[in-house]
């Protein structure tokens, strides 16, 4: 069961990391873009569940409906966090500040009831060194501070959502999915309100955008996060965490192969330190476990 857990895991991120590709050809600002999607990946999976005869569970008691909201609030927030962030500062700053999420769930974990063990800080510590050579920031500095703090803001957002999760317990992926993204839309509304003509974007949308925001609704959205979901009932927030980082791994390489951007051997050494650290990690896991 965990083995079948991590490659949900692993399949959810390399879709996150995919997700840049189709960002790059669609003419939608991100706001409108992650409020729809957010409908589009709840409404998606409930269609999946009526086609299936499977009806909707929220658990055993309130209190996982109360989580599941304040988790799909975290996820809305997270999303605006971003957003604002990456006007702030440089996309390398901002990425460097949100890969700092594994790092909040690592230290928390013991309140889980997870054991820290030597090996797995070190093999965190490793992978962000390696997020820091992957995200650019020591070519182009850390400028902007605001846009660092709001980045840093949607990291720690970013890991209670990892922690929260591990709290929910009996309630299906599919049915914990479709609450948290139709709660993190309708949070991402008032600010897309505030900040957008959204009639006007959507109306002046090309066809081409219109069928790449449906597919990151359907693909990125719902089923990516049935699968991320999903997995962490099986698994330590601490290899969620450490899973993480495949996603900026993916988008980086994609982006060279597909884009033709240089890599460069900061990029390089920090994909090397990113895969080593997670293999390493789950080699001693496996020792341990034998």
């Amino acid at each position: 069961m965990e083995k079948k857990s991590k490659l949900m895991l692993i399949s959810a991120v390399l879709m996150f990391g995919t997700i840049g590709i189709f960002r790059r050809y669609t003419d939608i600002s991100s706001s409108i873009l992650a409020m729809v999607r957010g409908f589009i990946g709840s409404l998606f999976l409930v269609g999946v569940m009526l086609a299936k005869k499977q009806k909707f569970s929220l658990g055993k008691s309130k209190k996982d409906f109360i989580l599941l909201c304040i988790s799909g609030m975290a996820i809305g927030i997270n999303w605006i966090l971003i957003f604002e962030a990456y006007l702030y500062t440089s996309v390398a700053v901002a990425t460097l500040c949100y890969y700092m999420a594994p790092i909040f769930v690592l230290a928390a974990s013991p309140l889980v009831g997870e054991r820290l063990t030597l090996k797995k800080t070190l093999c965190i510590v490793a992978a962000l060194i390696g997020m820091v050579f992957v995200s650019g920031v020591l070519q182009t500095g850390l400028d902007g501070i605001t846009g660092a703090l709001l980045a840093l803001g949607a990291a720690a957002l970013y890991a209670s959502d990892i922690m929260i999760n591990k709290k929910v317990t009996h309630v299906p992926a599919y049915d914990r999915t479709v609450v948290q993204l139709f709660v993190a839309a309708l949070v991402v509304v008032p600010y897309v309100i505030l900040t957008e003509d959204v009639g006007h974007a959507l109306a002046t949308a090309d066809t081409l955008s219109v069928i790449l925001m449906i597919v990151m609704g359907v693909l990125h959205t719902g089923v990516a996060y049935a699968l991320y979901f999903g997995s962490m009932e099986k698994l330590k927030v601490q290899t969620v965490a450490l899973y993480s980082y495949i996603d900026p791994i993916t988008a980086i390489i994609l982006s060279a192969i597909i884009f033709k951007e240089n890599i460069g051997w900061t990029g390089i050494v920090g994909m090397v330190l990113i895969l080593g650290s997670t293999i390493i990690s789950e080699l001693s896991d496996k020792a341990v476990k034998e």
